[in-house]
C-alpha cells in the first residue's frame, strides 16, 4: 500500500519534493462496520493549494507528515458494512492511498453504468455542483444577460459556460491558449473567447466581446484578468468569486485595483462562496445536471493522468494550465 504525505508547506509554487511517498506492505484488516477500499480515480483541484498553508480557512489545513486527501472514487474490495457490498464504487473525501479502511461516513455510492466513474469527480461531483450552484444561487442569471467566465477551459469554468447557454445567456470565456479558446466555442458552445496570454489590453478585449457590458462574472482566477472585468460591468452586476488560482502561489500580497468604487457606482454584488454552503441543494442540483447530461445539453472534458505516483505532478500541472477540463488521476 502506498500513501502520499505532505512533507513541506510549499513556499510559492508547489514542487514534487513537498510530498513524500510511504510504502507499507502490512495487510489491512477490517472490523464490523468497516470497508476496505481500493482507489480508482483521484481528483486534483486548485483549492488543495490553500490547504497546504498553515492559515485559517474554511477547512483545517493539511497536517505535515499526514496523508493529503481529496475527492476520490474507490472500489470496495472487502466489506463488513451493512450498506455497501464488495464491488461497489464509492465517492467521497479520502486519503491519497492506494488502499484504505473506511467506516463509510461521507461516502456515496456511484453507478458506473449510468456515467463513467471519473465523471463523479467532475460534472456529476463537486465540479458540477460548484458551477451550477455558484451561477444560479449567486449569479441569478436572467435570459439575455452577458456572462463572462475566467478559467473557462477548466473543470468548473467549462460547465458554467454551458449552463449559461442553456439558461439563455451570452457567454464569453477567458482562457490561456488559442487551442483552449477554440475548444470553448466548438465543444462548449461559448459565444466568444479571449486568450489572455496573447491579449495586450484585456479591458478593451472584454468590451469588444461584451458590447452590452457584463452582467455576471464567474471568477476562477482573480488577479489582473478580474480587474479588467470590473471596467466593463453593468448596473446590478454580480461577481461570483469561486477561486483565484492566479494568486494561490504568491508569497506577497498582490497589487490590485480597488473594487469598491466599481461596486458602489454600479450597485454591483461581489460574493465569494464555498460549495459546502449549499449542501441542502445538492440533490436538486445533481438531478438537473444528470438530466442535462442525459439530454446531451452538457458535455465535459477530462485530462486523465495515469499512475498513483503521478498524483503530485498532476496537481502541480494545474498551475501551468496543462489541464483541459477536469484533471483526474487514474490508478
Amino acid at each position: 500500500m502506498k500513501t502520499i504525505l505532505l512533507k513541506n508547506r510549499p513556499k510559492g509554487r508547489p514542487s514534487v519534493s513537498d510530498f513524500e511517498f510511504v510504502e507499507n506492505n502490512s495487510p489491512l484488516e477490517i472490523k464490523d462496520g468497516e470497508l476496505l477500499l481500493e482507489t480508482a480515480y483521484v481528483s486534483v483541484d486548485p483549492y488543495l493549494r490553500g490547504k497546504m498553508n498553515d492559515t485559517k480557512s474554511y477547512t483545517p489545513p493539511f497536517e505535515l507528515d499526514k496523508p493529503v486527501h481529496s475527492m476520490i472514487v474507490a472500489k470496495v474490495i472487502a466489506s463488513k458494512h451493512k450498506k455497501y457490498n464488495n464491488g461497489d464504487y464509492l465517492a467521497g473525501m479520502l486519503d491519497w492511498k492506494t488502499q484504505q479502511i473506511s467506516d463509510g461516513e461521507g461516502l456515496t455510492k456511484v453507478d458506473s453504468e449510468k456515467a463513467p466513474l471519473s465523471s463523479y469527480l467532475g460534472i456529476l461531483g463537486l465540479t458540477g455542483l460548484t458551477a451550477y450552484l455558484g451561477l444560479t444561487e449567486i449569479g441569478k442569471p436572467k435570459k439575455g444577460e452577458t456572462l463572462v467566465v475566467s478559467g473557462a477551459a477548466g473543470a468548473v469554468g467549462s460547465v458554467v459556460g454551458q449552463i449559461g447557454k442553456i439558461l439563455g445567456l451570452r457567454v464569453i470565456g477567458i482562457a490561456g491558449s488559442d487551442e483552449k479558446v477554440e475548444l470553448l466555442k466548438s465543444k462548449f458552445g461559448f459565444d466568444e473567447g479571449i486568450n489572455y496570454n496573447t491579449t495586450e489590453d484585456m479591458k478593451a478585449a472584454i468590451a469588444k466581446a461584451a458590447p452590452n457590458g457584463v452582467d455576471i462574472y464567474f471568477d476562477n482566477v482573480g488577479g489582473p484578468i478580474s480587474d479588467a472585468v470590473l471596467f466593463n460591468i453593468n448596473q446590478f452586476a454580480r461577481f461570483v468569486v469561486c477561486g483565484a488560482i492566479s494568486v494561490y502561489n504568491n508569497t506577497e500580497l498582490p497589487k490590485s485595483v480597488s473594487v469598491q468604487p466599481f461596486l458602489v457606482r454600479n450597485s454591483a454584488l461581489m460574493q465569494g462562496f464555498i460549495i459546502f454552503n449549499y449542501q441542502a441543494k445538492y440533490p436538486e442540483a445533481l438531478k438537473q445536471l444528470s438530466a442535462w447530461l442525459a439530454e446531451g445539453k452538457l458535455t465535459y472534458s477530462e485530462t486523465v493522468v495515469e499512475g498513483f505516483d503521478n498524483i503530485p505532478q498532476a496537481f502541480i500541472d494545474l498551475f501551468d494550465g496543462k489541464n483541459k477540463g477536469k484533471m483526474v488521476v487514474k490508478i
